[in-house]
Order: structure tokens, then C-alpha cells, then sequence
């Protein structure tokens, strides 16, 4: 056994080996001791391997998903190896003492799952596949439980961001590529090949051309290789449901890189001690969807807002309309409650691994989505979005009436029991329920009249998985039934009781178990048929989960604008940002947990004023005003409403947030580090249409090194980036600025001290900050009054120093702009290269080699 273990082992690799033996999977060596740890589980030994004892641990088989769960959260890859054959087929193939034949069925990873329980129901669960051709990226996505894929030629400048975006719970990368990330799996650089990209494509969706999908570029086939090879793997030759792939423009979608996204918390927050999680985010505070397809449809829509105007006014007036009718809104969100998620029913279902339960979805969803589809039909002045969704919300009848005809109205999750198949369905099925049934109360009666023949009130027939039918009574009666001619055979003898057989207890148990084996075989083989109907429809089934998805979302987001009084944004081709009485949603949401109200702020940017300076005291609303904006624009062109009175939005192309930050110190990265790495992406990345939040930056470092980087960085923000912009800064040093730069202005928080006490206000008004309030914050958050008073003495020396030395900017309103220094230092670098190309070193005496030193240090401003 050992042998044909490590033989399997060595095919898993770094995967955890789950060994079936009988009723359980075990797992031996190292893989018993990592998954004992996880799963705080008992760890044993069993035998020895080359002198030394075996660690072992095991699962029960029936409970197996809930251990791969845990398992899979904690980073683990599995190998399931089952028994393939039977023991009777085992001996009957090798004799009494032969080994039951055994293979890996399947490698069970993150981005592989298909199981309900190993799902969340809210959230997708993303496999990508990644790869590098002629200095473009590769990008195949899919998400196995629903089936859908899609493709993406991405720009190397633009890969991160497209990662985030996927937010994959595993990628896939061929061997060798240094732009992978960190954690992705490896796999053979053949592998990855777009002529077999195209052609496991064509045949998976069994079509001559793939030019009815879309227009692939040899990237994207390439990553699709990649992606498909990765699948066959892992499900050993046995593909998961893949829908036609959709061509995805990695311009169509506004970019947002993984410290954006991390920053604004769009689909989970970091919450102190406990890591990220779904509450505090943006989705938490926006989701108000009734299914879980819609709620990971939303998730999509607020990771790849969109960039094209039509596409965005398609989805914002299917959102009013359901909005300026509440009672239609009601009737359809409560109808879609009680859908089930069609989309992974048949993932598992194409999979393999669907119950009657799953089929039983599928025939109530396609009834449920007829129905939404007669009711909306009625409706007047449907958007185009609607028109749009109908048609793909109907075309199942034939489908549907045949399950419902077959399949009873709750069919069971397991199907080893039979029973899930209707009545009347099938006659010769019912004739074998009614055989089985006759010898069950043949039974009843023998156990009545054996009763009566022997005396015995206690006399019991019994069954269990090993004796079958059997006769059971209390051992102080079992001798009168020993007797030789009593016509009962003794079987088994027990603690406190006795087991018989009789002929015609025998009789009647071969009558139900063979009717019960007959009815179900032909139970699967009804089960097998249904299956095909439904994996022959998938595509059909697909796009009707897809539509349903798309209304629970619109619904939802006119549910979510009508409870907090959101608009609908105007969205513009302009660079205009207009936002009156704008809100965060996630802050006004706790604020309103507590009984407080918000303040709603305006923000008015544009070609003539588009970067904002805000200053004003920490807890003021500097880094809440500059989210909620972000937030705003990624609500609005995610196709919903927003938190504010009104809303007038220039398309942004790439969202930038650079508020907050920590270390990272699995990359050797300070807190400061990671600030700049971040700000230098986003001087490097955003363009003019580009929409920018920077809160404090310089603060990491020295007072002056800070406020010299925070100097630079607003310079080139506007004259050389010249994209809209929030900055946040505690610099006032920097509201010289505004006198050189004609499209920045400067704006504060308000607050007031008010008897020794700092009032906060949270009102967002024009001109610069008069002061910070530090100390005031420090007060109010509690340092000891000692420490506080300490501060403020050394506080008014440094302030009566800087009036007497014009304070650490002295000396910056003479300094040339951003762009002006640059092109100064650059023309003072080539006229002294200029000199020195022309000058004969060779030929220069002592004093005329100094003299030229000297006219060079003058020449470049250095000499004193």
C-alpha cells in the first residue's frame, strides 16, 4: 500500500495527497502534519517507512468538503485519490490479498472549486492565466462555477491594475516569467501556445472560426492555452463548464491599480486585528441585491467600471426607471429572492458533480425567469437595457416542462438513495417502487405474524448495511427460536440480544433489494438524461442567469438610491467634476449606526481648476472629502447612482488614490517607501483624463525632505500630469503654490476651538488653512496634559523662530516652476557637456586647467 501512496504522492507534488481508504481519506508524512495543524485535527502514526513511524491523519469521506475548505482558505492545493475499482473487483482481478486500485480523479484548488460548500455565494471565484508575447500581456479569466470567460490583450503599464481588477483567487503563469506574481502557480512555458489556444477553443465550443466570439489577438490565445491546460489538469481530462470567451478592451474599464483599490476599500476592508473583510466596504454599503449572482455581478461592476458614456447610460436608465416605480421594484425583488443561483447549479451540473438538487434549481429558476419575463413585458417605457434582457429570460419551456414532469418538487442533494424521480414519470420506474413497496409491508405483516407465532411482543425485524433484513429479539427469549425445527437460522449474537433468519424473511429482503437496485439504475439513467438536456442548453441557461443577475443588480442600486436619497450622475466627455452635497457612503453609513449626521460637501473641479490643496486639522474630513469623491466616480461609471444632491461627471480613464499607507515588509518596504513607490506610479501612469486623490504625502520622512517631495509632486501633478486632483496636506507651506500655479486653489477643512475645546466641523471651505490644530487633536484623542503642555511650549519657540527666519519655506516663492527647473537644469547639463566635448584636455596648462573649473562651477550656478 506505502508503494502505490508514494507513487501517487510523487504524481500530487506540492499538492496534499487525500488517500481513500473505506470511509475515510488519509494523509501520511509531512501532508499529516500540515493538514493537522490546519485543520486541528488528531495526529497518529501508522506502521513505519524505512524504520522510522508514519505520521497519519484522516477526514470522514461523507464530511470531506468542509475539511477542503479550510484547507483551500489556508493556502493549501489538494489531490484526491479515490478508489477506482471495487474490493470484489480487486480480488477478482488479483486475488484475496490484491490491492484496490487507486488513482488521483482531481486536483482541488482555489481557483478550481466548483462545490457549493466550498463557495461563497456573494463573491466570484476567479482562475486566470497569464503570459508574455512580443512585449504584450496575455490574460484568460474564467470563473468555473458559472462558466464565464473572457480574454484580455493588456499593455505591460496596465497588468497590474488588470490584475487587481480580476482579483483571482489563483493565476496561472508560464515557468520563467519574471512579471508573474508572486504566488502564481507555474506551469510548462509549452503550455502556453496560441495556435493550441485557438484550437482547444474551437473544439471545446465545437466551431470552424473563432470570429463570432470576438477578435482574439495571439496574447490572449495564448493565456486562453494556458488557462484550458491548467483546467485539464486539474480536473484529469474533464473539463468544468467554459462559456464562449468575451473579448475584453483593456481600455473599456476605468483602471484602478491594487494600492487604489486597497485604499478606497471597494470590496473589502481592512479591519484592525482581524485582516480584510466584506464589512466596512464600499460593495457592503451599495449591495442591497437579492441573489448571490447578483451580488457577484455587482462586485464585477464596481472592479471594471466602465469608460464608454453609452454603455454607462444604458445601465443608469434601467437603474431610474426601476427607481421611479417602487412598487414594480418590490414585486420583481421579491420574486428574484426565492431564484436560485442558476448560473453555478450548472457549472456543477456540466462539471460532473450535480445532484437532483441542482437540477431541481435549474427547472425553478428557468420557471421563475419565464415568469419575471411575462411580468416586465407589460411594462411601459421599457429602457433599452431591458429590451435588451428580455428575450434571454425565456425559450426554456420544452426544458422546463420535462423537469418538472420528471423530477419531484425537492429533490435530494444526494442521489445514492434514489427517490427524486416523479411518479408517472416513468411506468416501468413505478412498477419496481411498487414491488419494492409490496415487500416492505410483506415484511410488516411476517414481523406481525412471527410475533404472534412465537409469543415474543418484542420480536423486532431489523435491518442494517451488513446482515441486511434480520430478526432481532431479547436474549432471554432467543432459546425458543434455537431449537432446530423452529424454521428461524441464528445469525448473530449480541450483548443483550439475539439476531435470526428465516426463509421468508429472506424471500422478501431479495424482492426489495433486487426492485430497489433495479429502480435505481434506472433512476441514473434518468439523472444521466436530464443532465445532458441540461448541458446541451448551457449556453442558453447561462445568459438567462446573466440577465437575471444584471436586474438584481439594477434593482438593487435603485433600492439602495431610494433609501439614501442618491441622484443619478450626469456623465460628460469633458474633464468637469461637479459633485453638490456629496457623501461617503460607508462613513454616512456608520455616522447613521450611531444617530449622527453627515456632512455633505461640494467639489467642483475643472480645466481651469482642477487640483484642490486642503489643509485643516487631522480628523477634520480632508482624507473622507477626497475618498468620497473617488468613491463617487467609481459609483457613477459602474452605471448607478450616487451618494449626492446632483452629480456632473467627466469620464476618468484611470482612478488613483494614494491615502494612507503602511509597510510591507515581505518586500523590504517602509511605510515611506510605499508612499513613494505609489506616488511615483501615479506620475508615472495618469494622464489628463485621469482622476487623482494624494493625502499627505512627504509625511513619512524629515519636515523638510517632506515638504520638498509634497512641493515637487503638486508641480508636477499640474504642470506636467495636469489631470484632476485632490491633495491633502498638512504642508501650509505649500499655499505659495497658488500663486504660480493658475489651474490650483486652495481649500480647508473648518474647525473652531471653543473654550480650551476643538469643535470639528467637517465643512469643507475656499482659501487656505490658518492652521493644523495638532495639539487641540492630540487633547481630544488623549495624551496626558503634561505631554500636551510640553508640546505647546516647544510649539511657540519653533513658531517665534520661524518669524523671525520666514520658516522652513523661506526662500521657495523665487524658485522656478516644475517644468521651468527642469528644462533649466537640463540646458545648464548640455552646455557644459557642450564645453567640455570642446575643450583639449591634453593641451591645458595647471592654472588654465583651474580657471575652467572655475568658469564651469560659474556656468552651473554652484559657485558661491
Amino acid at each position: 500500500m506505502m508503494a502505490q501512496y508514494l507513487a501517487l504522492k510523487a504524481e500530487a507534488a506540492d499538492c496534499l495527497l487525500f488517500y481513500r481508504m473505506g470511509d475515510f481519506f488519509e494523509l501520511f508524512f509531512d501532508d499529516a502534519r500540515r493538514a493537522a495543524q490546519v485543520l486541528d485535527i488528531a495526529l497518529t502514526s501508522r506502521g513505519e517507512h524505512q524504520g522510522v513511524p508514519i505520521p497519519m491523519c484522516g477526514v470522514p469521506a461523507h464530511s470531506a468538503e468542509g475539511y477542503l475548505a479550510r484547507l483551500i482558505k489556508a493556502g493549501c492545493r489538494v489531490a484526491i485519490a479515490d478508489q477506482t475499482e471495487t474490493p470484489e473487483e480487486a480480488k477478482k482481478r488479483g486475488g484475496s490479498k490484491a490491492l484496490v486500485a487507486r488513482a488521483i480523479v482531481r486536483f482541488v484548488t482555489a481557483g478550481t472549486l466548483t462545490e457549493e460548500a466550498l463557495l461563497e455565494p456573494r463573491r466570484a471565484n476567479v482562475l486566470a492565466a497569464i503570459c508574455e508575447l512580443r512585449g504584450s500581456f496575455g490574460i484568460a479569466a474564467c470563473d468555473i462555477s458559472t462558466g464565464r470567460m473572457e480574454l484580455e490583450d493588456c499593455p505591460a503599464d496596465r497588468l497590474g491594475a488588470a490584475l487587481a481588477r480580476l482579483g483571482a483567487s489563483e493565476v496561472v503563469a508560464p515557468e520563467g516569467m519574471s512579471a508573474a506574481p508572486q504566488d502564481a502557480i507555474t506551469r510548462p512555458a509549452r503550455d502556453f501556445s496560441s495556435d493550441t489556444g485557438e484550437a482547444r477553443l474551437k473544439s471545446l465550443h465545437a466551431v470552424a472560426t473563432l470570429d463570432a466570439f470576438g477578435d482574439f489577438t495571439r496574447p490572449m490565445l495564448a493565456a486562453a492555452a494556458g488557462l484550458i491546460g491548467y483546467l485539464d489538469h486539474a480536473g484529469r481530462g474533464k473539463l468544468p463548464l467554459l462559456l464562449p470567451p468575451v473579448a475584453r478592451a483593456s481600455d473599456a474599464h476605468l483602471a484602478m491599480d491594487e494600492a487604489t483599490r486597497a485604499s478606497l476599500e471597494v470590496l473589502s476592508a481592512n479591519q484592525a486585528g482581524r485582516g480584510s473583510s466584506r464589512q466596512g466596504s464600499l460593495i457592503e454599503a451599495v449591495d442591497r441585491c437579492v441573489t448571490g449572482a447578483g451580488a457577484r455581478q455587482l462586485a464585477d461592476d464596481l472592479s471594471a467600471p466602465l469608460t464608454n458614456v453609452a454603455a454607462i447610460e444604458a445601465r443608469l436608465a434601467l437603474v431610474d426607471w426601476l427607481h421611479s416605480d417602487p412598487l414594480l421594484r418590490g414585486d420583481l425583488r421579491e420574486v428574484m429572492r426565492a431564484i436560485p443561483d442558476l448560473g453555478r447549479a450548472l457549472g456543477r451540473v456540466v462539471a460532473g458533480r450535480g445532484s437532483p438538487r441542482d437540477l431541481g434549481q435549474l427547472r425553478d429558476g428557468l420557471s421563475e425567469s419565464r415568469r419575471i419575463h411575462d411580468f416586465l413585458k407589460g411594462a411601459k417605457f421599457r429602457p433599452a437595457l431591458l429590451d435588451a434582457l428580455l428575450p434571454a429570460l425565456t425559450g426554456h419551456g420544452a426544458l422546463t416542462d420535462h423537469f418538472t414532469r420528471a423530477l419531484v418538487p425537492t429533490p435530494p442533494t444526494e442521489r445514492g438513495q434514489g427517490g427524486y424521480i416523479a411518479e408517472q414519470f416513468d411506468h416501468g420506474l413505478d412498477e419496481l417502487r411498487q414491488i419494492s413497496g409490496d415487500a416492505r409491508r410483506a415484511i410488516a405483516a411476517l414481523e406481525a405474524k412471527y410475533r404472534a407465532d412465537t409469543g415474543i411482543a418484542a420480536l423486532k425485524i431489523r435491518h442494517n448495511g451488513v446482515l441486511g433484513y434480520f430478526i432481532e429479539v431479547p436474549a432471554r427469549y432467543a432459546d425458543a427460536l434455537m431449537v432446530p425445527d423452529s424454521g428461524f437460522t441464528h445469525r448473530q449474537t449480541m450483548a443483550g440480544a439475539v439476531r435470526f433468519n428465516a426463509l421468508a424473511l429472506h424471500d422478501e429482503a431479495s424482492r426489495i433489494a433486487q426492485a430497489g437496485g433495479h429502480a435505481q439504475a434506472r433512476e441514473e439513467e434518468h439523472f444521466a438524461a436530464l443532465c445532458e438536456m441540461a448541458i446541451a442548453a448551457r449556453q442558453q441557461i447561462a445568459a438567462t442567469a446573466a440577465a437575471l443577475a444584471r436586474l438584481d443588480v439594477a434593482a438593487g442600486q435603485a433600492e439602495r438610491a431610494s433609501e439614501g436619497g442618491w441622484c443619478r450622475p450626469a456623465l460628460a466627455e469633458d474633464r468637469a467634476l461637479e459633485i453638490v452635497g456629496g457623501r461617503h457612503p460607508v462613513v454616512e453609513n456608520a455616522l447613521a449606526a450611531r444617530g449622527d449626521r453627515f456632512v455633505a460637501n461640494d467639489c467642483a473641479l475643472s480645466d481651469s481648476d482642477r487640483l484642490w490643496l486642503i489643509g485643516g486639522p487631522n480628523m477634520g474630513g480632508k482624507s473622507t472629502f477626497l475618498r468620497q469623491n473617488a468613491l463617487i466616480v467609481l459609483l457613477a461609471q459602474a452605471g448607478g447612482f450616487v451618494p449626492a444632491q446632483s452629480a456632473r461627471i467627466g469620464l476618468v480613464d484611470r482612478l488613483f488614490s494614494r491615502v494612507g499607507a503602511s509597510d510591507n515588509l515581505a518586500r523590504g518596504r517602509s511605510t515611506f517607501m510605499v508612499e513613494m513607490v505609489e506616488t511615483a506610479a501615479i506620475l508615472a501612469q495618469a494622464t489628463e483624463r485621469s482622476f487623482v486623490i494624494l493625502d499627505e504625502v512627504g509625511r513619512g520622512t524629515s519636515t523638510y525632505d517632506g515638504l520638498a517631495l509634497a512641493w515637487a509632486v503638486v508641480e508636477a501633478v499640474h504642470g506636467t500630469t495636469r489631470c484632476r486632483c485632490l491633495f491633502a496636506t498638512h504642508y501650509h507651506e505649500l499655499a505659495r503654490l497658488a500663486e504660480s500655479c493658475d489651474a490650483l486653489s486652495l481649500h480647508h477643512v473648518r474647525a473652531r476651538e471653543w473654550q480650551g475645546d476643538l469643535v470639528l466641523l467637517h465643512e469643507l471651505a475656499n482659501g487656505p488653512a490658518d492652521r493644523s490644530y495638532g495639539l487641540a487633536v492630540a487633547k481630544l484623542a488623549g495624551v496626558p496634559t503634561p505631554v500636551v503642555a510640553r508640546a505647546k511650549a516647544v510649539l511657540d519657540r519653533l513658531e517665534k523662530g520661524r518669524a523671525q527666519t520666514g520658516g522652513i519655506a523661506a526662500g521657495l516663492g523665487d524658485l522656478p516652476l516644475f517644468a521651468a527647473a527642469a528644462e533649466h537644469n537640463e540646458d545648464v547639463a548640455d552646455t557644459l557637456r557642450a564645453r567640455l566635448d570642446a575643450t583639449d584636455l591634453d593641451a591645458l596648462s595647471p592654472r588654465e586647467a583651474l580657471e575652467l573649473l572655475y568658469e564651469l562651477k560659474r556656468d552651473a550656478g554652484t559657485l558661491p
